[in-house]
């Protein structure tokens, strides 16, 4: 389907599209910021509402994302280091019942969502259009910043999603979460954080978790297995790293959870090669993995198109769906 609606927002997503595995660019940089709420925070909870941001195509895409009622709270800590912070968006029911100070009997799914930006760039605050996506669905949701390259190369991104993961997990009560219907969704870098931080159980054993603790992991066109040596990407990695290293299809440990690793038909950012190697490698270790296309998705759609306004644009938020109530429901 095209249009001009349609060209305007691919051609916007596209020109911030974050990079990863095939692209030369480098990304630019994003100001970051730095947070410093205290986890009480949990219980103050604030209707959604937009903040003015710097021009780009995420900020166009959550300028355009009604709140539907959803919850927030933001800048809550799981972490001690800048960037350890995350924002938990609670479905409308939820949202209210915690405003008027009810009892809450009932719990809820949860999502911990990891952005991309080639592990340089992005912010949670970018991403809050996935946060009240999924918690429009039915989802309490924490969207996670994690600390970024070049002063944080690997594995510092993977330990942060595994942290996040743990403090999700160990304040599931705090948030009217069940802890063993949580699953971990990724996109781009992100994807390889949220992999990588499940599917290798010592990320999650300093903090007494599991891989299979998981519910789920969904990876939508993540870079999981490529020679970052040979592109901009390098700098999120140490000198003397190589890809047997780093890679998650060559870091599998542990128990696995069940998969759904996406690609973008028309991404021209990572290769559906990734996708094809983690499979592989999950599968020789006995893991449940289902693949799917989102067809005609650009990599920057891939992602885009998890907004309500734009699920036209493509499947992928009814894929993530249809994954999670499976799943988690």
């Amino acid at each position: 389907m095209k249009g001009s609606n349609f060209d305007y927002a691919q051609q916007a997503m596209d020109t911030t599209a974050s990079t990863s595995d095939i692209s030369a660019r480098k990304p630019s940089n994003h100001k970051l910021k730095l947070v410093g709420a205290s986890i009480v925070a949990v219980g103050a909870i604030t209707f959604a509402t937009q903040q003015a941001q710097a021009l780009s195509a995420l900020a166009v895409v959550n300028g355009i994302t009604a709140n539907g009622g959803v919850g927030v709270s933001k800048d809550i800590l799981y972490g001690d280091e800048p960037l350890q912070d995350l924002d938990i968006y609670y479905p409308k029911l939820l949202a209210q019942g915690m405003k008027a100070g009810n009892t809450i009997v009932d719990t809820y799914p949860m999502v911990v969502f990891v952005h991309g930006g080639s592990w340089e760039s992005g912010s949670k605050d970018e991403y809050a259009f996935v946060g009240q996506s999924l918690a429009q669905a039915g989802y309490v949701t924490a969207v996670i910043n994690y600390r970024k390259a070049p002063e944080h190369v690997y594995p510092d991104y993977v330990k942060d999603a595994a942290q996040a993961v743990a403090w999700s997990i160990n304040n599931a009560s705090s948030i009217h979460v069940d802890p063993k219907r949580l699953a971990v969704i990724g996109h781009s870098a992100g994807a390889f954080n949220a992999v990588a931080a499940v599917s290798n159980e010592d990320f999650l054993t300093p903090y007494g978790i599991k891989p299979n603790d998981i519910a789920a992991v969904i990876g939508i066109a993540g870079p999981y297995s490529y020679d970052f040596r040979k592109f901009a990407s390098v700098t999120a990695f140490s000198a003397d790293d190589t890809p047997d290293d780093v890679m998650p299809d060559r870091q599998i440990k542990g128990t696995q959870p069940p998969y759904l690793l996406l690609t973008a038909e028309n991404d021209k950012t990572v290769h559906d090669t990734n996708t094809i190697k983690m499979t592989q490698a999950l599968n020789d270790y006995g893991a449940n993995v289902e693949n799917g296309q989102i067809k005609g998705a650009s990599h920057a759609t891939s992602i885009g198109a998890m907004a309500p306004p734009l699920r036209w644009v493509n499947d992928v938020r009814a894929q993530v769906l249809t994954y999670l109530n499976k799943t988690l429901k």
